[in-house]
């Protein structure tokens, strides 16, 4: 699986739509009882203008074409890296992303929570998920009684929209005109305080996500995956699957629910993002007004103190249920997502599985040992797993599949790589951030995923580090982390009896 920076997937991440949809995943191999907020706003059905031509109450205010910081009552210019200006809402401690870009008239509007799975605890479980869902089922002012629900105003202009949970971060998103901005922005910030939360759209909510849950279960891929995660973090809650276990779902009140909800959706533990067709005094107007009067948590949002314990040997599971292909999955622990070393891992990654002169698909693949190979980083904030997949040919034998893999890995640690490899990464990944970059919707999930791990910037300075990544440093990184110590193997063997 290859879902950092360099390369991501949806495998650790669960998306789920409440009209029309629009996932953004991109790799290089494919080229989350309530205080009482202030007055909710009413948001417009038609806004009076478009975001981009609202005026702020703003002093010496640049053109709209000029990405300068802008200076708003009540609002803190942080910084601006790569054309993104940072602000901040003093009141509450909201942070605010905002990258024009005229274009065309569409804007793409982002509201991350930083709340995971990581945050749930044993009997808690799946509640990041399940309130993600709950999200659309309305607010105080926005409810499908009123007409004005998020799936309806968005529904009725065109909108693409959805949500993600994974283990850092829950997020809800859209891409629409920019002069249906306001009234989005207005539903988002209802439902970060006012939002409903009845046992009744609970109960009707359940037959989607068992049915989320039983699609991840009958993946022999995407189980044997989580049974490697859950025996590698044996401690730290990333052991949890993003959308819980079975018994915590089924239990889950709405009470349970509220408490969570209490917990982490506040300001302060939120960051919101425009992209598009929209300058930046506009988007902080936006803010100020719809925003501007909720206040911070009135408690510190909880930390995650849990700590790892250091792994003191290999570590096995097999899977055995009904399928057709065996699999092997090798995963390593890594540091987290914005640790020195993870570009050099990335790349290392990149080497080993991806194209077909890559190691593992000539080992594997071309010896008809495996029909398909991957490697790479699975990035999150805390820690990560470098994972080493391949699913098996027809008749060919786990044993067989492991030690190769683990024979390629060596081969890396006693005799490095090429700097022509290295360098093929490199153009590769720049190629990859290119096409991934080609729209608001695009360049707002990659966004999202750095600001889950704790530096937006990287979205910018990323790419520099990579190509500062030497043969060196592969070999470095795959002597260092991939190791017997750190390492947890898993066996997917189909029964045909079950």
């Amino acid at each position: 699986m290859k879902s950092s920076a360099l390369m991501r997937t949806a495998a650790a991440m669960l998306a789920c739509s409440a009209a029309s949809a629009v996932h953004i995943a991109s790799a290089i191999s494919a080229a989350s009882a309530a205080p009482a907020a202030s007055a909710a706003p009413a948001a417009p059905a038609a806004p009076a203008a478009s975001a981009a031509s609202a005026a702020p109450t703003a002093s010496a205010a640049p053109p709209a074409w000029v990405n300068a910081p802008v200076s708003v009552a009540g609002i803190s210019f942080v910084q601006s890296a790569g054309g993104i200006d940072e602000y901040r809402l003093d009141a509450s401690g909201l942070q605010i992303l905002v990258k024009p870009d005229h274009s065309a008239p569409v804007v793409s509007f982002n509201v991350t929570y930083h709340v995971g799975s990581r945050n749930e605890v044993t009997g808690t479980t799946g509640s990041t998920h399940l309130l993600e869902h709950l999200m659309f089922k309305g607010s105080t002012h926005f409810n499908d009684p009123s007409g004005n629900s998020i799936k309806q105003y968005l529904g009725a202009r065109g909108a693409t929209f959805n949500a993600t949970t994974s283990y850092d971060r829950t997020n809800y998103y859209a891409t629409l005109g920019s002069g249906d901005l306001e009234g989005y922005v207005a539903i988002e910030a209802d439902r970060m305080r006012n939002l409903w939360l009845h046992d009744a759209d609970k109960q009707a909510e359940m037959t989607v996500v068992r049915n989320e849950y039983e699609r991840g279960k009958n993946d022999p891929n995407t189980f044997l995956r989580e049974e490697v995660q859950a025996a590698a973090f044996m401690a730290y809650p990333y052991h949890h699957p993003t959308i819980g276990w079975k018994s915590d779902i089924e239990k889950a009140s709405v009470g349970q629910l509220r408490e969570f909800y209490d917990t982490f959706y506040w300001p302060n533990n939120c960051t919101v993002t425009f992209v598009g067709d929209v300058a930046p005094a506009a988007a902080l107007a936006l803010v100020m007004k719809y925003y501007g009067a909720i206040s911070r948590s009135p408690h510190p949002i909880p930390e995650v103190t849990t700590e790892e314990p250091q792994q003191t040997g290999a570590r096995r599971v097999t899977v055995n249920r009904p399928g057709q292909l065996g699999s092997v999955e090798i995963a390593y622990k890594v540091p987290g997502a914005l640790a020195a070393d993870m570009p050099a891992l990335d790349v290392l990654g990149e080497v080993l599985s991806t194209g077909k002169n890559s190691r593992l698909y000539r080992a594997l693949v071309d010896a008809s040992l495996a029909l398909r190979v991957a490697a790479g980083v699975q990035a999150m904030r805390a820690a990560g797993l470098f994972e080493a997949t391949a699913v098996l040919s027809p008749g060919a034998a786990h044993e067989t599949v492991e030690k190769t893999i683990l024979a390629e890995i060596d081969k890396i640690k006693t005799g490095g790589v090429s700097a022509d490899e290295v360098n093929q990464v490199i153009h590769q990944y720049h190629a990859a951030e290119a096409y991934g970059r080609d729209g608001t919707a695009a360049v707002t999930s990659r966004l999202n995923e750095w600001i889950s791990v704790g530096d937006w910037t990287q979205y910018i300075r990323y790419g520099d580090a990579v190509a500062r990544v030497t043969p060196a440093d592969v070999q470095r990184v795959a002597r260092q982390y991939l190791t017997i110590e750190q390492g947890t193997t898993g066996w997917f063997v189909p029964d045909p009896s079950k």
